[in-house]
């Protein structure tokens, strides 16, 4: 009979245990699974974040372009008759209309100078992120920021906006030049070929495209140089 109330006392402490610590399981499960998704959500929180503090600067830009514009026509409006010396007001700075960046006048960070490239890049704003890019780089050609991506967005969005071939050139050379093992290397290689070749550099053209033919030739890079290549080649034989 003892015997029977000892095992009828431990079947019940085995299963007491295996429904306590089958809830805790549970319970730990539950916590780990709402850990996660508030962290997906603070990483959705942040990225959106950013996106937002980028439209703000954006923004901030335009007001500050606007209120120049206010303060000089203000200063015009008021201005005395002709016969009387007129003086120039220093505190507004003339703007220059083909400037999208005004540095003078907003002495941008090197981080929003940044922001604002890669976003008008992004919208395909290529003549303002081509400004912003160039600014960055010609300013702060030392500053950690300035990676082989961005070397890489500068050199392509200068090429897009159809005229600034020469800036594109600089930035893909740099790239070319100081990242060879880069993840960018084949595109850049791409680009300022194409960048030399609408600016009539043949021969630096020819140069750059020669380590594709040798290399690169089962690649979609040397499908679309090779056909300039070949032109160029004919013509310079010629």
């Amino acid at each position: 009979m003892k015997l029977f109330f000892v095992f009828l006392l431990l079947a019940f402490g085995y299963v007491f245990s295996l429904w306590k610590f089958g809830g805790m399981d549970k319970t730990v499960m539950a916590k780990l699974d709402a850990q996660l998704q508030y962290e997906k959500k603070a990483l959705a929180l942040a990225k959106e974040n950013r996106l937002l503090q980028v439209q703000i600067s954006d923004l901030k830009y335009q007001i500050s372009q606007l209120e120049s514009k206010n303060k000089y026509f203000a200063s015009q409006a008021k201005a005395p008759a002709a016969t009387t010396p007129v003086r120039k007001i220093a505190s507004v700075p003339k703007m220059d209309t083909n400037d999208l960046v005004n540095y003078e006048i907003y002495k941008w960070t090197p981080e929003k100078l940044l922001a604002i490239g890669e976003k008008e890049l992004h919208f395909k704003n290529y003549e303002k992120s081509a400004q912003f890019y160039n600014e960055l780089i010609v300013r702060h050609p030392k500053h950690e920021i300035v990676s082989d991506r961005v070397l890489f967005g500068a050199g392509v969005a200068a090429f897009e906006t159809g005229k600034r071939y020469d800036w594109s050139e600089q930035h893909l050379e740099r790239l070319v030049k100081n990242y060879p093992k880069s993840e960018f290397y084949r595109g850049a290689k791409l680009w300022l070929a194409l960048a030399q070749y609408n600016q009539g550099e043949h021969q630096k053209f020819l140069k750059t495209v020669e380590e594709f033919r040798l290399k690169y030739r089962n690649t979609e890079e040397w499908k679309i140089l090779s056909r300039y290549y070949e032109d160029i080649s004919y013509k310079i034989k010629q």
